[in-house]
């Protein structure tokens, strides 16, 4: 059953009465709502055009969180061949909020490292919601080491609110395991790209996301601090999420236009949690493309591209 999000409740109201009708008719043959129900539908595809032609950036937070959005694992397993899963930092633990291995992508080897939220309460619970703990970041550092070892480009998959803030976390070096993973993003020789499929929240994403490609699915939205955090913070009032996310610009397209961003991967209507495969297939297209960019570049040029992608970033704005 489809779940919906507060500004959609309008057009959950006409896909209910449009799937009762159906149900109606499906218990009695005798009725026929054919024309009343294709109405409906008619109406609900209207509405749901209407509601995302021009979404907010707080809306645009709502929908880069929606519980049914592909997450990390879809796109592995939609994605990429021969996935094999490498666990551990080889110091503290497993931190299964980073899933990461050795997959294939269109036949070719890649490492591909992500943050997976989970899609029900025990699965997150079990991955901590997406928010990686040192270790975490230490098997990314890892897997990276790994992939410039052996000549493999990397692809990284972004979704986390942020880094896990707890005590345990901070006693174990939280701040410099993400210091370590996004030197170790500006060191290695090989294509690094990144696409942020959900939240991009703070240096638990930029972290996976010092890149030579950054694209970002077109509701995800990529900040230094979540819009409640911030509104925390700024106005002492978490009620005030809705012009802290007009403020902190955090959608694709404000990030894009600042050059954070080089792409805006296309979602379908409604999201990619009501198309998935229009999703799994769009992601796919931009991979391909960005790896075909980058290929026949020589390590030092890769290095060099990358850092200068982020020297670069504000540049515009300092001309200006």
């Amino acid at each position: 059953m489809t779940q919906y999000l507060e500004f959609e409740k309008p057009l959950a109201e006409i896909e209910g009465k449009a799937e009762e009708l159906r149900a109606m008719a499906r218990s009695n043959e005798e009725m026929d709502v054919d024309d009343e129900a294709a109405a409906l539908d008619k109406k609900a595809a209207q509405l749901l055009q209407d509601l995302y032609k021009d979404l907010t950036p707080w809306r645009k937070c709502q929908v880069a969180r929606h519980p049914e959005r592909p997450h990390c694992r879809d796109y592995i397993n939609e994605l990429f061949t021969e996935y094999t899963p490498l666990a551990g930092d080889r110091n503290f633990a497993d931190d299964l909020a980073v899933m990461g291995g050795l997959a294939r992508f269109n036949d070719q080897p890649v490492m591909v490292i992500g943050h997976e939220k989970g899609s029900d309460t025990k699965s997150r619970i079990t991955h901590n919601f997406g928010m990686a703990r040192p270790e975490g970041y230490r098997k990314a550092v890892r897997l990276m080491e790994m992939a410039g070892r052996f000549g493999l480009p990397v692809i990284t998959l972004v979704d986390t609110t942020g880094a896990y803030p707890g005590k345990g976390a901070e006693e174990r070096g939280q701040s410099e395991a993400i210091a370590r993973s996004t030197e170790m993003c500006l060191k290695i020789g090989v294509p690094l790209i990144s696409v942020i499929i959900g939240e991009g929240g703070s240096g638990g994403a930029v972290a996976f996301a010092t890149a030579n490609r950054v694209a970002m699915l077109e509701h995800a939205v990529y900040s230094v601090i979540s819009p409640e955090g911030c509104a925390s913070i700024l106005w002492k009032d978490a009620e005030k999420m809705r012009e802290a996310a007009e403020a902190l610009r955090l959608t694709a397209q404000d990030l894009k236009a600042l050059d954070v961003a080089d792409r805006i991967i296309p979602e379908p209507l409604g999201g990619a949690h009501r198309h998935p495969d229009a999703s799994f297939r769009a992601v796919e297209a931009a991979l391909r493309e960005m790896l075909a960019e980058l290929g026949d570049m020589k390590p030092a040029e890769l290095i060099a591209d990358r850092r200068k992608k982020f020297l670069d970033i504000g540049s515009k704005g300092l001309a200006a």
